[in-house]
């Protein structure tokens, strides 16, 4: 008897390699026979399931391909090529505008798919419609144009395979060094991996070679975006938007960065003019439905929600920014309407989240609590299955933190840094009372409240990048005083933008307090405030609300619960080698006696008493995280409790917590 030499294979590449020159070669009957042999081995792997359905609709049998395809995307929802070859099958059998639906869907996913594109412009041909034709044929040229090398990082990019994109694309770069679309690429991943400076300096020596590139000039906004410089970002995106007035494209644009600076009549009017040309486009009405919420307009917010959801009842964004609105209660239409979406596979799997979380909120409303429970732990699977967190590893990372920022470290160091006292530091889990700590403190003429800024997390990471022998934070021990001191002149330059006069700013970026050491070696006097809140309600306030990124921790109640442990003890020791240099402010204590803690706060920042930080809620201020309609509010501990609604389905969080951690919640 012989062996059937692909099945023999050892690497999972090396048996789709073999599978797909089988195809290549038209050999068909050994490429199937191969792809069941796999199948027996493990009926559900995903690769081997879509070589089948590939296999299926290539005989004639088209039918039976999306059978195989349905089974493959309920195990993994964000396969692009699954999704595409729904796509296929339907063109196959003549269904033109359920084609382009699929087409569409896989190159939200992966925009990578040259035959998903064509698929689109075939469709819309024969369908007659003329809308977008341009822009498809323009990214058909664009792909078909890139070294094969650089598709493939975009491939992999999409897939989440940021490393292998990244280790490719520098490959590429070393023998290409002035090649536009590989400095993109890998500014992009730069991006993606919170490398901001690294991404810039990509971004800058682009820019210097083509400076009339538009793709560069558009990820020169994403970057001004995501280093929280909007007036930055309005500059670039109003610059494309003049210079092609009929690109909807950089007229959203524009539109999005004016409503990131409230300038709110100019957002309006650039939605608007967009919906003239675009009336369904459920993205734009779902950005006008934010605008007119924002203006407090929100009768007219919701109808541009509620239009965003029946032109595309799939757009996830339009029935979670419903959910969000506190006046709004879903009837029990809505309800069927999103059950029924989840049942089916009209959502892209970036949407499913969104409206999980709606249909967790709805059910909750009506105090439906053990199916509020399973529509907010489905929306967090589905996230949870797009993220690449592991507990293990961010355990060992803080456990590195405590390892080496000992109080001889500090003691060796001692007079390095930036003296400037100014940066006041909110750190802590979110959802754990840190907005309302800043909106108070901002509320002081001396203190100028800005936002979760990024730039200690992208200097950790340039860091973590900088060496491929010595990693972060043990890289600290070979950097000498002048250049921790230029770190935190950096700092102190890098976020005057956020700033007003005041001489004292707030940056309450959460995750920070894993980077305290860091800090207090670059900035020796900056204030430390870790913003506590007891953990069950802290963590499953985080476990229910759905954070755009940078929380991955908060999908699963295990993993919360394991983070929020390894915080307190992370903090711990941060307070035991910085004695005195940090200040813990919990939450109830807030709430049970506001007077006391705005004292301790401000005596511990070397502040005056002013009266106005006792009327925070008076402030107006920009506040963009989930907290922003509480601080316009006066303290209250209507939140605090609403976690017990769901306790017999917390035991997983119960466990992951501790016993003595537990305890602080039950007995609160």
């Amino acid at each position: 008897m012989t062996t059937d030499p692909i099945a023999a294979m050892d690497s999972e590449s090396e048996r789709l390699a073999a599978i797909q020159n089988l195809l290549r070669a038209g050999d068909r009957d050994k490429a199937r026979n191969a792809v069941k042999a796999w199948l027996s081995d493990q009926p559900k792997h995903p690769e081997a399931l879509y070589f089948y359905a590939v296999i299926q609709r290539t005989d004639g049998q088209p039918d039976s391909a999306m059978q195989t395809l349905a089974e493959l995307l309920k195990i993994q929802p964000e396969h692009s090529r699954a999704v595409q070859e729904l796509g296929h099958c339907q063109r196959q059998m003549g269904a033109t505008a359920l084609s382009l639906k699929y087409y569409q869907r896989a190159t939200r996913m992966n925009a990578s798919l040259i035959a998903s594109w064509q698929g689109q412009l075939h469709a819309l041909q024969k369908l007659g419609q003329r809308n977008g034709l341009n822009q498809i044929a323009e990214q058909i040229d664009y792909l078909r144009a890139l070294p094969p090398p650089l598709l493939a990082v975009m491939d992999l990019q999409a897939r989440g395979k940021r490393l292998q994109a990244e280790e490719l694309c520098k490959r590429f770069m070393q023998k290409n060094p002035r090649h536009i679309e590989g400095m993109r690429l890998l500014a992009g991943i730069a991006l993606e991996m919170g490398a901001l400076d690294e991404a810039a300096l990509l971004l800058t020596t682009a820019e210097k070679i083509a400076p009339a590139n538009q793709r560069v000039q558009l990820d020169c906004v994403q970057l001004a975006r995501r280093q929280n410089n909007h007036d930055e970002a309005r500059r670039r995106a109003n610059k494309l938007a003049n210079s092609d007035p009929e690109n909807l494209q950089f007229q959203s644009l524009a539109a999005i960065e004016a409503l990131q600076v409230s300038d709110f009549e100019a957002a309006l009017a650039g939605f608007e003019r967009i919906l003239e040309k675009q009336p369904n486009d459920p993205a734009t009405l779902t950005s006008l439905g934010h605008t007119l919420k924002t203006i407090g307009r929100a009768e007219e917010a919701i109808n541009r929600y509620r239009k965003a959801t029946a032109v595309r009842s799939g757009h996830g964004e339009g029935w979670y920014a419903l959910s969000n609105l506190k006046t709004y209660r879903f009837d029990d239409a809505d309800i069927n309407a999103m059950e029924a979406l989840c049942r089916g596979d009209e959502l892209d799997p970036g949407h499913i989240p969104f409206v999980r979380f709606a249909l967790g909120k709805a059910y909750e409303d009506r105090s439906e609590y053990a199916e509020s429970f399973t529509q907010y732990a489905a929306g967090n699977a589905a996230k949870r299955q797009q993220s690449y967190y592991d507990a293990d590893d961010m355990h060992a990372d803080m456990q590195s933190m405590a390892t080496f920022f000992d109080r001889a470290l500090f003691e060796q160091k001692a007079g390095s840094g930036d003296a400037d006292p100014a940066p006041i530091f909110i750190v802590g889990l979110p959802r754990a009372g840190s907005t309302l700590l800043e909106q108070i403190l901002s509320s002081h003429s001396q203190v100028d409240g800005t936002q979760e800024l990024p730039n200690i997390l992208s200097m950790a990471q340039q860091l973590r990048r900088r060496s491929e022998d010595t990693t972060y934070p043990e890289i600290l021990a070979d950097i000498d005083a002048d250049e921790l001191r230029a770190m935190g002149t950096r700092f102190i330059a890098d976020t005057r933008i956020h700033r007003g006069n005041a001489p004292f700013f707030i940056d309450k970026m959460p995750n920070n307090f894993r980077h305290i050491g860091l800090i207090k070696l670059i900035l020796p006097n900056a204030k430390i405030i870790d913003a506590r809140r007891h953990p069950m309600a802290c963590c499953f306030s985080g476990f229910k609300q759905l954070f755009a990124e940078g929380q991955e921790f908060s999908y699963q109640l295990a993993d919360i619960g394991r983070y929020y442990r390894d915080y307190v003890e992370l903090m711990s020791h941060w307070q035991s080698v910085l004695p005195g240099q940090i200040l813990q402010v919990n939450n109830e204590d807030v709430i049970e006696d506001l007077p006391g803690q705005v004292a301790r706060l401000l005596e511990f920042c070397g502040l005056p008493f002013e009266e106005q930080c006792l009327h925070y809620w008076e402030t107006e201020r920009a506040v963009k995280t989930p907290s922003s309609e509480q601080v316009r509010q006066p303290v209250s501990d209507k939140g605090q409790h609403q976690w017990r609604n769901y306790s017999p389905w917390l035991d997983p969080l119960r466990e992951a917590l501790g016993s003595h951690l537990v305890r602080l919640s039950e007995e609160s």
